[in-house]
């Protein structure tokens, strides 16, 4: 029964919805994960790795239930699957993924890369290619940088306040320059300065554009720095 599968798919509670901490990114909503990988023990890394994040995550580990989760009522944003799983061919389970779970992207994981899985993994439009063993801090970027460009994560206004001010210290360091000197370069007062470094003001869009002259970059390179940082 549908719902007995489900319940085998179900390993951690749908959890209430919260912000995240500081310096972390917080989502727009319920964020649905499934894992699909025949050995559990790399389920759980996996599901270990992305513990602290607010998702809903369910795993896989059982063959013969793959379609079944895939075509439960559950819609996933994003399904992180082996490609090698025992008895199912990658196709298969490519054109299932597309039937049952459309809009969700598909991160592949593999311990047996070759040239011909990851041109079957780009023809079916999979998001990234990742290799065993993999650090979970890698996996855990891909997985960020999947669901911010699907709109479901955003940084909260004061880890991006933070992380601006960050990015803007350590460029005028790295060029030698002091909030004295940035003071002169901006018209900025020192102090306004120092409250922007420091996470703790927000700066308008004009205040911004004069850090980024005196810096020497655009204010789309300072975003892009802002989003690595």
């Amino acid at each position: 029964m549908l719902v007995d599968t489900e319940d085998r798919l179900r390993t951690t509670p749908r959890p209430a919805k919260s912000l995240a901490p500081i310096n972390e990114l917080q989502s727009s909503g319920d964020i649905n994960i499934l894992i699909v990988d025949d050995d559990s023990a790399t389920c759980s890394v996996i599901q270990a790795a992305l513990a602290n994040r607010d998702f809903v995550i369910d795993t896989v580990s059982d063959p013969t239930i793959v379609e079944s989760a895939l075509s439960s009522k559950t819609q996933y944003h994003l399904i992180i699957l082996d490609y090698v799983i025992p008895g199912l061919e990658p196709d298969q389970v490519f054109n299932w993924v597309k039937e049952h779970q459309p809009d969700a992207n598909v991160v592949v994981v593999t311990g047996y890369p070759s040239v011909d899985s990851a041109l079957n993994c780009l023809r079916a439009r999979t998001y990234d290619y990742l290799t065993k063993p993999f650090q979970v801090d890698q996996l855990r970027e891909i997985v960020i940088r999947c669901l911010e460009s699907k709109g479901l994560l955003r940084m909260t206004e004061e880890a991006l306040r933070e992380s601006l001010g960050a990015t803007i210290r350590e460029r005028r360091k790295g060029l030698g320059f002091t909030l004295s000197n940035m003071s002169e370069r901006t018209g900025v007062s020192l102090g306004y300065l120092s409250q922007i470094e420091l996470g703790k003001n927000s700066a308008s869009i004009e205040t911004l554009y004069r850090i980024c002259l005196a810096l020497g970059i655009k204010m789309s390179d300072l975003f892009t720095a802002v989003q690595r940082h």
